[in-house]
């Protein structure tokens, strides 16, 4: 095949699924995930005594999500799944976000996304706010980094699910 060729074959390709739109993982359902104390394993899964539900819980590592973030919304209610003798809690994928309210960034299209989830997703602080994020990563850089990983932003997309 020519040069020509290819690149005309490469060009059409593109135009075609220039309409496409990519699925994103935002608002797919996933297991949390914490950092495993054992120096077996890098982490275990998050079980209900570990989650307060007036509290959101952001997941970093979570195998289920291609950003690794799986978030739990604050709520009256928890979901859990039965894998093997653990009782293990779940979440859905995230992704650290522009700032608050940028719900464009956090558009849910998975198929899979729960319509309360997909109806209330946008950007918002889970964490500390943003002064409070960078003073600690100063003050403490080894504890940051045990806590938070490599995030530098409290943003994250997120569904306002408790009422």
């Amino acid at each position: 095949m020519s040069m020509f060729a290819r690149l005309a074959l490469l060009m059409g390709a593109a135009l075609l699924c220039g309409g496409c739109e990519v699925p994103s993982e935002v608002g797919k359902p996933c297991l949390l995930v914490k950092k495993s104390s054992s120096p077996d394993r890098k982490f275990d899964p998050v079980v209900p005594a570990d989650v307060q539900l007036d509290q959101d819980f952001v997941s970093f590592g979570s195998q289920d999500c291609e950003d690794l973030i799986c978030v739990r919304s604050a709520g009256p209610t928890l979901e859990t799944t039965p894998e093997g003798d653990i009782v293990r809690v779940l979440g859905y994928c995230s992704k650290a976000c522009a700032g608050e309210g940028a719900a464009s960034t956090c558009a849910v299209n998975h198929p899979d996304a729960k319509p309360e989830v997909k109806a209330n997703m946008a950007c918002q602080s889970l964490l500390l706010d943003q002064q409070a994020l960078n003073d600690f990563r100063t003050s403490d850089p080894v504890g940051y980094r045990a806590t938070f990983g490599e995030n530098v932003s409290p943003y994250f997309c997120a569904a306002s699910t408790n009422g």
